[in-house]
């Protein structure tokens, strides 16, 4: 038996049309969205960096969580973080101006520089070294033998006692001659 091959048939040009119009209105969806997307990724980004920047009102929230009702300070400082991001300004760019506008106290965040770097370094460092002074007196607490302790509080607690029986036989003595006069 000879084996049947199927024959490929030629493509209609109706079908290139179907492929033409589905690619037209692609580009135009992209084209209709893009605008949106393009404000939801800048306010995407402004929402970022308002959370690096203080409310000036001195609320002591970020200008992204500050809460107060009418606020005389967040709504121009959002607006001009939203308008510095629209013009494509960088973050570090955008934060500088903050800076001189406000001064440091505008960062959430101190930089890692000058005095400030105290504040990154300091947790870190106290911790080390409370965890080593931790294995140092653990270390010196297992290397101290236990019968020495027991002896150290017998001989003291024996000459506190022999101290108090002392004191207190003079003070008897004492309250005895007292009474008899």
């Amino acid at each position: 038996m000879a084996a049947i091959r199927k024959r490929r048939l030629p493509r209609r040009p109706r079908d290139n049309y179907f492929l033409v119009f589905v690619a037209l209105v692609s580009f135009a969806m992209l084209v209709m969205l893009a605008p949106s997307m393009l404000r939801a990724q800048q306010s995407d980004r402004g929402e970022q960096i308002s959370g690096k920047l203080m409310c000036m009102c001195g609320c002591g929230q970020t200008l992204k969580e500050c809460n107060h009702i009418d606020c005389p300070l967040r709504a121009g400082m959002f607006k001009q973080v939203e308008a510095d991001v629209a013009r494509g300004e960088s973050d570090d760019l955008i934060l500088q101006d903050f800076v001189q506008q406000y001064g440091e106290a505008v960062l959430s965040s101190p930089p890692a520089k000058g005095f400030n770097l105290v504040v990154w370094v300091f947790p870190a460092v106290a911790l080390a070294l409370g965890f080593c002074i931790a294995i140092l007196v653990v270390r010196n607490w297992r290397r101290r033998p236990p019968m020495a302790n027991a002896a150290i509080v017998a001989t003291l607690g024996s000459a506190s006692q022999s101290a108090d029986a002392e004191q207190f036989e003079r003070a008897r003595r004492q309250a005895d001659r007292d009474t008899d006069e």
